[in-house]
Order: C-alpha cells, then sequence, then structure tokens
C-alpha cells in the first residue's frame, strides 16, 4: 500500500520552520539527519556552511501522515523558490512497485534522482514530471530482495 506525505525544501532555515510545525502539532521528530552525516560523495559535496543545515527531518502529525523536509545546498540543486518549494513523497512497499511507480509519473518529465538503492535503506528517486509536479519515489530495501 502506498503512502503519500508532503515533502517540503528550505533554504536553511528547516529546522527553524520544523521547530514551529512541532509546536503546532506536537509530537516528536521521527528523524533529524544533517548533512554532516551524509557518507562523503565527490558527486554531491556539501560546502562546509552547510554541514550543519537539514538533510532530512520528518514529523508524524498524525497516523497516517507525516511531514518532512530538508535544507537545500548548492549540492543539491541550489535555492528554491517559495511556493514551488515542495514535493510529493510517495513511499511503497516493493522495488518492483518503487520502480513502476516512478517509470509511469516521470514519463515525459525530468528526473532528477534516478531510482537507486540509498545509504539511508531505501530504493529512491526523485523527478518533476510533465506538469511541473516534484515527486519522491522509495520503498525500504530492507524489507525487499530484488
Amino acid at each position: 500500500m502506498a503512502t503519500i506525505n508532503p515533502y517540503i525544501t528550505f533554504n536553511g532555515n528547516c529546522e527553524e520552520a520544523f521547530l514551529f510545525y512541532k509546536s503546532v502539532f506536537g509530537g516528536d521528530f521521527r528523524y533529524v539527519g544533517r548533512f554532516n552525516e551524509m557518507p562523503k560523495n565527490p558527486d554531491y559535496a556539501v560546502d562546509k556552511a552547510d554541514l550543519e543545515k537539514i538533510m532530512h527531518i520528518s514529523l508524524p502529525i498524525s497516523k497516517e501522515t507525516i511531514l518532512m523536509g530538508s535544507d537545500t545546498s548548492e549540492a543539491f540543486g541550489g535555492p528554491v523558490n517559495q511556493g514551488s518549494n515542495f514535493s510529493i513523497s510517495i513511499t511503497v512497499d516493493t522495488i518492483e512497485e518503487t520502480t513502476r511507480i516512478f517509470n509511469a509519473l516521470s514519463k515525459g518529465g525530468n528526473i532528477t534522482m534516478p531510482l537507486e538503492k540509498t545509504f539511508w535503506g531505501s530504493f529512491f528517486g526523485t523527478f518533476t514530471d510533465q506538469y511541473g509536479i516534484h515527486w519522491m519515489v522509495g520503498c525500504d530495501v530492507e524489507n525487499n530482495t530484488q
């Protein structure tokens, strides 16, 4: 079964924004990761000024919905524009379903990160569809043998 959650990208104030959202919705962050926790990769070099910024954060706001976000950096596309700084994140159960949804939705669009196994344990990719909507599609690799 697929779950869909909003993913918001910020220009350096993600932590501040999510502390505010937490004050409104309550609860605890499920995950907070910073760019300095990423494995070194020459293809995605993070500037020293961005190392303490949020790479990923998640705040459950109901049983069904998780508000997720991150800061951006020059290594990952540079500044975002207010109003277009969100994506729809889809999480499914299998690599096969992830691949099917990714390929179908990205047809005619622009793939920004091809599907691949990631250091955080997902099979994951991102794209902008033919209508200008930003998507993130993935599944947990641990439970998949493909």
